[in-house]
């Protein structure tokens, strides 16, 4: 059996692939075999790939065909739905999941990242919390700690919560504008959020994930769903 998470964010530009890169290398110290996903992604590099795509694959211990690890991917760094709708393309969330089980066949431990905000649409009548729903996944929840923060965390967890998913725990994330008052605003996602802190991590100029990695804990053992392969 292998663990799997669904990791979002409160907005985009906060910091999602940094997490999933150190959860990963937190699973990687604990001797698990881990992988991570980013089923849709927009922007390329000049090599062709994108660059949240590579820091991924970088971080995993596990090695996967890039159809599996990426299945959509869009050269214009716009939103998802948009380059989509460019590309004459429409996102298929079966060939995620099926993504999802190849992953788990070789790993123990799996994230997967979501593509911007929770609810950002992913077509026309898609979202990427309705991706969510179709892989059933437990939610790890990625708090960008700068002002509206309290806001954006304390809706997107009621929404992950009211489509009946659960939410794992959460992750404070400080950026590189530095939040005024952060101690007390942790202090206050820790009193409101209706899951554990996994971690408050710092802001590096270097992205040190193995120093972020020592900031983190995966989720306690009860938040653990496994499904079946």
């Amino acid at each position: 059996m292998s663990t799997a998470y669904f990791l979002t964010g409160t907005d985009t530009e906060i910091g999602k692939t940094h997490i999933v890169c150190a959860l990963l290398e937190q699973a990687r110290q604990l001797g698990l075999r881990a992988t991570g996903l980013k089923p849709v992604a927009a922007g390329i590099e000049a090599d062709g790939e994108n660059d949240d795509v590579r820091r991924i694959r970088q971080a995993s211990n596990v090695a996967l065909p890039a159809p599996i690890r990426n299945p959509y991917c869009f050269a214009p760094p716009i939103a998802p739905h948009l380059a989509a709708a460019q590309a004459g393309v429409e996102i298929d969330f079966a060939r995620i999941a099926a993504s999802l089980s190849n992953a788990q066949q070789h790993a123990d431990f799996v994230v997967v990242e979501g593509a911007g905000g929770f609810c950002i649409p992913l077509g026309p009548d898609q979202t990427s919390a309705d991706l969510a729903v179709a892989l059933q996944l437990p939610v790890i929840l990625v708090v960008g700690l700068r002002l509206g923060c309290l806001n954006h965390a304390l809706l997107t967890a009621e929404a992950i919560t009211r489509r009946g998913l659960v939410l794992a725990g959460w992750v404070g994330n400080h950026l590189a504008t530095p939040m005024s008052h952060a101690a007390e605003n942790m202090a206050t996602l820790r009193a409101l959020l209706p899951a554990p802190c996994l971690g408050e991590i710092s802001w590096r100029d270097d992205g040190d994930i193995s120093a972020s990695a020592n900031e983190l804990q995966l989720p306690p053992s009860e938040c653990f769903r496994s499904r079946a392969i």
